[in-house]
């Protein structure tokens, strides 16, 4: 099976070789049209053979012993494509569902692929006149608060770092914890970046953003640069983060690994963070101690839209305290509303009644 992202070199694509032309057209639309990432890309590479892997199955068009990881699809035509009906699709997502035990976020990306590529088969190419999924809604889903880790907590991870490339692996968790910047653009980063107090981040859809530094990110900048030049055996000198044993880029998978290492050192593994984690760290502390608000939070983060950034507002446990205690009844307590005599139901009533007769 072949597969579409070179893990040494994200920016480069393996032949669709094992999916159908039209297929194959909608990815390249996505990757040359759209400007998506490669990554993007390669999970709308994934759902699509998924999907009509199924549907070959489904429809019996594949012999009853074969694997379903060996099933062919490179044969499905435009014809085939069209003929796809809705209820297909929805067998699709119970299979997914049942088989493949997906939870509704994986359920609802695969669909979101499959609605994608036949609005670019309708819409875009015109290759085909009717949508079979044009009317099948996404599931609306539960929005999780972000999981990040408390300001000192934070401080227990950056005291606690076990390396033998000990600058290298301090300036990654201190970029991850201030800047808020995804893994992939971590891993990506040129020496040429930088700029005074900035570098310049490319994120998801290559877009490009300014991320100012402050004075934490530029000394440990500074520490990590000084070893870095000391090492000498640099395959890749443009990018920032290197191995010491090769002297080239990190993977991404390598980031990983240091920041799962930090995590176990300083007792925080086991608790579901991951780099990932560190971003959502650094928006969380920004918006609560530092009083950044929506639209630049969204700047700083590289989100494209204020909505995907107003799930901070949630976390704000201090400002949702003090408005608790903004209301004026706040402060009536139980004692002062007690009343002198108690309440007498008419079941009381009528017994207090006897005992006085």
């Amino acid at each position: 099976m072949s597969t579409y992202i070179d893990t040494m070199h994200p920016e480069r694509h393996a032949p669709y070789e094992d999916i159908p032309r039209d297929v194959r057209d909608f990815l390249n639309y996505l990757g040359a049209i759209l400007n998506r990432s490669p990554r993007t890309v390669n999970a709308y590479y994934i759902d699509l053979r998924l999907f009509f892997k199924f549907l070959l199955r489904e429809r019996g068009a594949v012999p009853a012993n074969c694997e379903f990881d060996d099933i062919d699809i490179r044969g499905i035509d435009t014809a085939a494509i069209g003929s796809v009906t809705q209820s297909e699709i929805y067998e699709y997502l119970y299979f997914l569902k049942n088989e493949r035990q997906n939870e509704p976020a994986a359920r609802a990306r695969k669909l979101t692929s499959i609605k994608s590529f036949y609005r670019f088969m309708t819409v875009k190419s015109n290759r085909l006149s009717e949508d079979p999924a044009k009317d099948i809604s996404v599931p609306s889903l539960k929005k999780a608060l972000p999981k990040y880790l408390s300001l000192e907590e934070s401080i227990d991870l950056l005291k606690n770092i076990q390396s033998d490339f000990y600058e290298r692996d301090f300036c990654i968790l201190t970029l991850f914890l201030n800047c808020g910047m995804r893994l992939s653009e971590l891993v990506a980063i040129d020496l040429k970046d930088f700029q005074e107090d900035t570098v310049r981040i490319v994120g998801k859809g290559n877009k490009e953003r300014l991320v100012y530094l402050n004075a934490a990110c530029l000394d440990a900048l500074k520490h990590y640069r000084a070893a870095r030049a000391a090492l000498g055996n640099l395959q890749e000198p443009q990018a920032l983060f290197v191995s010491k044993k090769t002297g080239r880029r990190l993977s991404a998978r390598r980031v990983q690994q240091i920041v799962d290492r930090c995590l176990q050192s300083a007792g925080l593994s086991g608790k579901g963070y991951s780099p990932h984690k560190l971003r959502h760290t650094a928006a969380t502390l920004m918006y609560r101690h530092g009083n950044v608000d929506m639209l630049e939070l969204k700047e700083i983060l590289g989100h494209a839209h204020v909505s995907t950034t107003e799930i901070y507002t949630h976390i704000n446990t201090e400002k949702l305290r003090k408005a608790a205690k903004s209301t004026p009844l706040s402060k009536i307590s139980y004692t002062e509303m007690e009343p002198e005599k108690p309440f007498l139901g008419s079941e009381e009533a009528a017994e207090d009644q006897r005992q006085q007769n």
